[in-house]
């Protein structure tokens, strides 16, 4: 298979970085318990997050196909590394923020070099929204794993068990580096401009055209709605269905299997189906699950703490599958603009990605963690409806413009 190499090498340093990414959520819980943080306290674990993200990305992104990206992602599989050891021998929330500062950083260079070798290796707009939404598919299955292998290291006389998650996870990332290693990865280098001012004014000149700027409104709404689920429906089990710590975690993991059976599907689907369609319908489907299983919610929840999956009631299947439909949107918008754009423009078009992605995700998750604290769980959740609905004008404008410009 053409490219095998490159391609593993996505797919393996983007399943570490889901466990790493996704961690956060169940950070912030154990944060609000084990060192008596509050949750808008607590909420701002996702900003070192995502503040890094969209600065580092802002700032490399034209330079990195200079750098290279093998080397890239090589050092971001070491500055994360560290992070791992500091989260363990620390154990305070202000390593928390350290940790999630280096997850940050280093993933800033992962995305950008992924987003950009999608690029390289696929030829037209339906290889390229295919390989997308199955690499986006498996970081969800990556997602899905931190769901079950930080709870297999929790105890109940321990608070501080759960830590040993991180040496775990060292070997993980030192895997990854070896392997990538020694992997060959031989590309053209593909720059916007002859040299590195030019790089970074044509990055600029991005943000003016029509298309990209609707874009990057509709991946900033996308991300707020993804990461203000995905952040606290941890908290949101324990708080609202009254389940165990240990089974809120798990229980979570349904919304992640979710995103990653749903962006598998789309990237069969993006072969027969115009983009925009899925979308639409999508985000549809997923407004109406908000809006048919909230106001139910309010009479679940009571003192009795639920420990099994066989307590469960049906509802704490249901609100995850939402993952199931929102999960499409994501990697097709990205790869509908990157597919639309000249592949020397991917590497400073795919920051742009990064950013607005990084603040909408900290945007989000911050706005719930306020609601939540302040009005409630299920209050909260209502608000995610709001850039559900901008998400789906934005998409209509965004084919409007593709149309007018005969690109499609």
């Amino acid at each position: 298979m053409k490219h095998l190499g490159i391609k593993v090498s996505l797919y393996l340093n983007y399943f570490v970085f889901a466990i790493l990414l996704n961690s956060v959520g169940i950070v912030i819980a154990k944060s609000i318990k084990v060192y008596n943080i509050a949750e808008t306290e607590a909420s701002i674990l996702e900003a070192f997050k995502d503040l890094p993200i969209a600065i580092v990305s802002f700032f490399i992104a034209s330079f990195l196909p200079r750098f290279g990206y093998k080397r890239a992602m090589l050092l971001a599989l070491a500055i994360v590394f560290i992070g791992n050891l500091g989260m363990y021998f620390g154990n305070t929330f202000d390593t928390a923020k350290i940790l999630f500062m280096t997850v940050g950083v280093s993933f800033a260079l992962i995305k950008l070099s992924v987003y950009s070798l999608i690029g390289i290796v696929t030829e037209t707009p339906r290889q390229h929204s295919s390989l997308m939404s199955s690499i986006e598919g498996f970081f969800m299955v990556g997602i899905a794993s931190a769901y079950f292998i930080f709870p297999a290291f929790y105890s109940d006389t321990d608070p501080d068990a759960w830590l040993r998650v991180y040496p775990a996870l060292c070997i993980l990332i030192g895997l990854s580096f070896v392997f990538l290693l020694f992997s060959k990865i031989n590309v053209p280098i593909e720059t916007s401009g002859n040299t590195m001012i030019e790089d970074v004014k044509n990055s600029f000149g991005l943000i003016v055209m029509p298309l990209v700027l609707v874009f990057i409104l509709s991946a900033f709404f996308f991300v707020m709605v993804e990461q203000g689920i995905m952040t606290w429906l941890p908290r949101f089990n324990e708080k609202i269905f009254s389940f165990s710590e240990k089974l809120s975690v798990q229980m979570a993991s349904i919304l992640a299997i979710s995103l990653a059976i749903g962006r598998f599907i789309a990237g069969w689907a993006s072969k027969k189906i115009a983009w925009e369609k899925i979308i639409i319908v999508c985000a549809l489907i997923g407004i109406g699950l908000l809006l048919v299983v909230l106001p139910q919610l309010k009479t679940i929840g009571d003192s009795n703490i639920l420990r099994t999956l066989a307590d469960v009631p049906k509802l704490g299947y249901v609100l995850p599958l939402i993952g199931l439909f929102i999960a499409p949107i994501y990697p097709l918008l990205n790869s509908t603009v990157l597919s639309h754009l000249p592949k020397n423009l991917h590497s400073p078009m795919s920051g742009l990605i990064i950013i607005f992605s990084a603040l909408g995700g900290t945007l989000g998750s911050r706005i719930v963690g306020i609601l939540f604290e302040n009005i409630g769980g299920i209050k909260a959740f209502y608000f995610l409806i709001i850039p559900m609905v901008l998400l789906i004008i934005s998409v209509v404008f965004i084919k409007r413009i593709i149309r007018k410009s005969h690109v499609s």
